[in-house]
């Protein structure tokens, strides 16, 4: 009984992900999807939708609903291995979440020392090396933000 319910755990868990995935690819690509394909593809897959209310809607057979939305999936899936958007996008994203993780762990080695010396010169501004940290910080949010 529980081998039934962990392989049907584990294929739900699949489906998610292919979904996921899917979605992704769409977000990427799915303007270059001719506009029927991306209504049809966007009810099946982002509104989650059965092939026969899809159908009834578009006035096709269930069968043509789920031609078109194998043809899309594997019509991303071909702009991925060509383009590789996806990918690029998490290798830089991967890369400014390192920038963020080095200039937070900068900002805590040297804030204690900064503001020992702002106190010592009487002075109100900040360091230029802080406020740069700081700067880079707040890119990287917001370049993390964006993507």
């Amino acid at each position: 009984m529980n081998d039934k319910i962990e392989k049907k755990d584990n294929n739900n868990i699949k489906q998610i992900d292919k979904l996921v995935e899917l979605s992704l690819l769409y977000d990427f690509y799915g303007e270059l999807l001719k506009e029927n394909q991306k209504c049809i593809f966007e009810d099946y897959i982002l509104n989650d939708l059965s092939l026969s209310e899809i159908a009834e809607q578009q006035g096709i057979s269930r069968q043509g609903v789920h031609d078109v939305v194998k043809r899309c999936s594997n019509q991303l899936i071909k702009y991925e291995e060509k383009l590789h958007l996806i990918e690029k996008f998490e290798q830089t994203k991967q890369k400014v979440s390192r920038i963020k993780e080095l200039s937070e762990q900068i900002i805590k080695l040297n804030k204690f020392n900064l503001l020992n010396e702002r106190n010592l010169s009487n002075e109100y501004s900040i360091p230029n090396e802080f406020n740069l940290l700081t700067e880079i910080e707040l890119l990287s949010d917001s370049i993390l933000e964006d993507l």
